[in-house]
């Protein structure tokens, strides 16, 4: 019998009480977490290609309690790392964010030191976690990406899971990847066509005006998507960056060891100067009204109502009356203290979430779609694309793959 994926404890209680934010910037929509004093310069989280802005609720929960910002956003779409880099100091512009902190994981760990290369004077410090300088591998593992935006989302989202480990683990990485593998069967085809396509647009980080003193390399030495050839020439680049290795944690040890990670985070962020403001921090007195001298009413002012999200896994949660609001640094612990791990299943030998996706599709469902992505792809596409797919060496190529 299948297991059926139940969402932790702890991450219900943040999705009611703290608020999603969705604002558009030209053509462009960015969804995104702000929590914590306003006065603090923000830690801003990127997540990889399978990740969201939910998967950093942890960090968000802890630091905040601390009198920490942060910032967890979505990769907005975009078609190549330039106009990523534009669009993301937009955002920065939007929300009225000048010098930041980054912190980012796989994919999101190299579009943080782009935009550190291209945009020296807003970053004011990196902590890079699994993630790589260059993209020329991921580029011969597809040579189908001049058509990645035309595959269907099924496709496109059994290929970004197959780079997940799906064998039995301990509870806490087992639990990780069910929780990142049902954000992932949320998003969007144009999303995953996207963050695909930055993954295998040709580009490398060039050298990069922060020193290596401002920069922390948060690796976990277990199996993770990210080669170990790859994580160890970040190594090189930044030889004098602080070594943060967790021994496990997989692919997302900010879900799996997040009191590690927020331990890190927070070393990291007093050794590069920015100091916490607990006195800021929203506090619970004891009639269980919460009050924030910072302004909790500016900070929730310009959420969307859940009601409007299109995404039922992305929407907001409403707020249960009968329950204290989230209260980082008051007198009263949250409902779930973060790092107990209370969402853990009792039973961890059920079937993960990638492995109920994979069985989704039966065998002649997808041989079905094979023949009919093959047919597309040698008949239709050429009418889109001309001459450019009759001649093109990557065309081609995929032709030969497929």
């Amino acid at each position: 019998m299948k297991g059926v994926f139940s969402a932790p404890g702890d991450y219900i209680y943040f999705k009611s009480q703290v608020p999603l934010h969705k604002i558009p910037i030209g053509s462009k929509q960015w969804r995104y977490y702000d929590f914590g004093p306003k006065v603090v310069p923000p830690l801003i989280c990127l997540p990889g290609i399978a990740g969201t802005a939910d998967v950093y609720y942890k960090q968000i929960m802890s630091l905040s309690m601390k009198g920490y910002r942060v910032i967890s956003v979505d990769i907005a779409r975009a078609w190549n790392h330039h106009e990523w880099v534009q669009a993301f100091e937009k955002f920065l512009d939007a929300i009225d964010v000048h010098h930041i902190h980054l912190y980012g994981t796989a994919l999101g760990g190299f579009l943080a030191q782009l935009f550190a290369q291209h945009r020296p004077r807003r970053v004011r410090s990196l902590v890079l976690s699994n993630t790589f300088l260059e993209t020329t591998s991921f580029a011969a593992a597809m040579p189908w990406a001049p058509v990645v935006a035309w595959t269907p989302s099924f496709l496109l989202k059994r290929y970004v899971l197959t780079g997940i480990r799906d064998v039995p683990q301990e509870p806490f990485i087992a639990d990780s990847v069910d929780f990142v593998v049902s954000q992932v069967e949320a998003l969007a085809k144009d999303d995953l066509a996207s963050r695909l396509t930055l993954t295998a647009d040709a580009a490398s980080v060039g050298p990069l005006l922060l020193p290596d003193s401002s920069i922390t390399l948060m690796d976990t030495n277990d199996y993770c998507a990210t080669p170990q050839q790859l994580k160890d020439q970040v190594r090189e680049r930044y030889p004098g960056a602080r070594q943060a290795i967790l021994k496990t944690g997989g692919d997302f040890p900010f879900l799996s060891r997040p009191d590690e990670v927020n331990l890190h985070l927070q070393l990291h962020l007093r050794r590069v100067g920015v100091e916490a403001r607990p006195d800021l921090v929203r506090s619970v007195p004891r009639d269980g009204n919460g009050e924030s001298s910072d302004g909790p009413k500016d900070e929730r002012g310009d959420s969307d109502d859940g009601s409007k999200d299109d995404d039922a896994n992305h929407s907001e949660s409403p707020s249960h009356t009968d329950e204290p609001p989230f209260a980082p640094g008051g007198t009263d612990p949250p409902l779930t203290p973060q790092g107990t791990h209370s969402h853990t299943l009792a039973n961890h030998s059920r079937i993960s979430k990638s492995e109920q996706l994979s069985n989704a599709f039966s065998e002649t469902e997808l041989n079905m779609a094979s023949r009919v992505l093959l047919h597309f792809i040698h008949r239709l596409l050429p009418l889109y694309l001309g001459a450019f797919c009759a001649n093109s060496k990557h065309c081609l190529e995929f032709r030969n793959l497929v």
